[in-house]
């Protein structure tokens, strides 16, 4: 294991932090390989808008304490952790307070698919939610703007091994998404490790 220095993106009413080399590459590329090919991915329909359409990208819940996790109209309920996942999540556990009970994992199979604008903030969460997200596979986009001051946004390049807190009371504040893009880009694995109260 090798981290790099932890690079704060001091936005105001955040606290948002990245780690660019939190896994090296080589165990990055292990992890991908093993989380594609052994995950029971999912394509569930989403609701948005009063619109219900496929999810534009596959998930999967894991978790040790059997809490579902909603949002967009879809209860997921958790298979439990890998010995691989719980790897991951004690790494990421030395950089914080928290002891992480649930991991959100998203496939991003192409530039089609994507995360639109939103904010974890469901009440799951709890007030101040700590979101902990690693990206395994190709690099993408994260975009960031503020609630109300349309003038703040923020575009970061989340690469393979990269690890994005965001904690405090980011969620109130930001909304985040991963964008579509023409671009050909080659998969990307998120996993994104939470508290579920």
């Amino acid at each position: 294991m090798f981290y790099s220095e932890e690079t704060p993106l001091n936005l105001p009413d955040s606290d948002i932090s990245y780690f660019p080399n939190f896994f090296s590459k080589t165990e990055a590329h292990a992890f991908y390989s093993s989380i594609l090919n052994e995950t029971n991915w999912k394509q569930d329909n989403i609701t948005v808008y009063g619109k219900t359409y496929e999810q534009p990208r596959l998930t999967a819940l894991f978790g040790n304490n059997n809490k579902p996790y909603s949002y967009s109209n879809i209860t997921m309920r958790p298979e439990a952790f890998t010995g691989l996942l719980l790897k991951i999540k004690s790494k990421i556990e030395t950089k914080t307070d928290a002891k992480f009970t649930t991991c959100l994992a998203n496939l991003y199979r192409d530039g089609n698919d994507s995360n639109s604008w939103h904010a974890d903030n469901e009440k799951e969460l709890g007030k101040n939610p700590i979101i902990a997200s690693v990206t395994l596979g190709a690099a993408r986009y994260f975009n960031l703007k503020h609630k109300n001051v349309k003038s703040l946004n923020q575009k970061l390049l989340l690469e393979n091994g990269s690890l994005l807190l965001m904690q405090g009371e980011t969620q109130h504040h930001w909304l985040h998404q991963i964008a579509k893009t023409k671009k050909e880009v080659k998969p990307r694995i998120n996993l994104t490790f939470r508290v579920i109260r």
